[in-house]
């Protein structure tokens, strides 16, 4: 057994033992309330220099297998869990989760009180962390000055770290319908095939694209994917964006994508004090009223109240989507022209799927666009 200790930027230290690699990770502290789906969590972009606390008490018993990554690579910079696994048990389970965060190098702590620190979370706000164990541990004074000379996640420009060197394709099944360029801001791998299994031919394309090249492909459409980091340093997405609404090409967002519209649209973007990340959140959509149950994984939102109209450079638009839990904006919606967004995740693996038909949606308006 290898001690391990949690150090949060506020002083409060949990001690538990290592899990994973042994080591040093340092990045910003945050639950994610998901009781499955954590090999998707932990290969999520978005979670690109982040402790994840895992709030389900028991994590590994599926193990991991080869199927479900959701990008190249495991991108939590830390791991916090309570109770893991000791034996994996599913018949698609390659090796142990524990096995994978070693071979990865991803430095994990168990067997603290993730109840405890879950509640002095969401009182206190996500905020710099580290995991240390093995020769990385040293005093709590020691440590404490490591995490708080550590960047914070305001201001952190980190989409390009995770973006595609290099466009690449994702072809339709069946008979190609339609051609999308997708900005990659931390694409995840469930998104392209969501769309082709509509008939959509989906170009990745990296950050750095210009507006030049997306209209190259004549594309029907465009998509922002989710990413990691803060959306008010994405000036180059979101001119980018500008320049699809000012060509009219039907452009569709999710997560970070729908922050990076609605900056285009002029809204700001804000810190949440503990963000929404989970697979159990409830989203109301203003024009139904109905409610979907929703994967989400966002630290920042944008700023309006639900259901609110305003007039931008590209005409009306609407907050059309808020999370009854507190009134969080979780849509955006461009009535004068063809676009519209999410904070949430459509292609939610590992579920839930209440919000797969906005992918018809965006089918629809690429239809009309036509």
């Amino acid at each position: 057994m290898t001690n391990a200790a949690l150090v949060l930027e506020d002083g409060r230290v949990f001690r538990g033992e290592a899990y994973g690699a042994t080591g040093a990770a340092l990045g910003e502290v945050v639950f994610s309330t998901g009781m499955t789906g954590y090999q998707e969590t932990l290969t999520d972009p978005s979670y690109h220099r982040q402790i994840v606390v895992q709030t389900a008490p028991q994590i590994g018993n599926t193990g991991w297998n080869d199927e479900d990554d959701e990008s190249g690579r495991i991108w939590v910079a830390g791991y916090v869990v309570r109770d893991p696994a000791r034996v994996p048990s599913n018949w698609r389970s390659r090796r142990g989760l524990d096995e994978e965060l070693v071979r990865q190098g991803v430095v994990g702590i168990s067997g603290l009180d993730t109840r405890m620190l879950t509640r002095h979370l969401r009182e206190r706000g996500a905020m710099r962390a580290g995991v240390f164990s093995g020769d990385e541990l040293g005093t709590d004074e020691e440590m404490l000055a490591r995490v708080r000379s550590a960047p914070e996640m305001t201001g952190a420009d980190l989409a390009g770290d995770v973006t595609t060197a290099e466009p690449y394709v994702v072809p339709a099944i069946g008979e190609r319908r339609f051609r999308v360029a997708a900005l990659d801001l931390g694409i995840k791998s469930n998104t392209p095939r969501m769309m082709a299994a509509r008939g959509i031919e989906v170009h990745v394309l990296p950050l750095s694209s210009s507006v030049e090249q997306v209209l190259e492909l004549e594309p029907d459409g465009v998509f922002l994917s989710n990413g990691p980091g803060d959306p008010a340093t994405q000036a180059h997405a979101v001119e980018l964006t500008r320049g699809v609404l000012d060509r009219r090409v039907p452009l569709f967002g999710i997560c970070f994508g729908n922050q990076i519209l609605g900056r285009a649209l002029g809204r700001e973007t804000y810190k949440m004090r503990y963000g929404h990340r989970g697979i159990n959140i409830p989203v109301i959509d203003v024009a139904t009223g109905k409610v979907a149950i929703t994967s989400q994984n966002h630290g920042f939102a944008l700023e309006g109240e639900p259901g609110e109209e305003f007039v931008s450079d590209f005409g009306r638009v609407q907050l059309s989507h808020f999370c009854p839990n507190d009134g969080t904006v979780e849509g955006v919606r461009a009535l004068d022209v063809p676009a519209f967004s999410v904070q949430y995740h459509p292609e939610a693996a590992a579920g839930p799927h209440d919000a797969a038909p906005l992918f018809d949606e965006f089918v629809t308006m690429m239809d009309e666009g036509r």
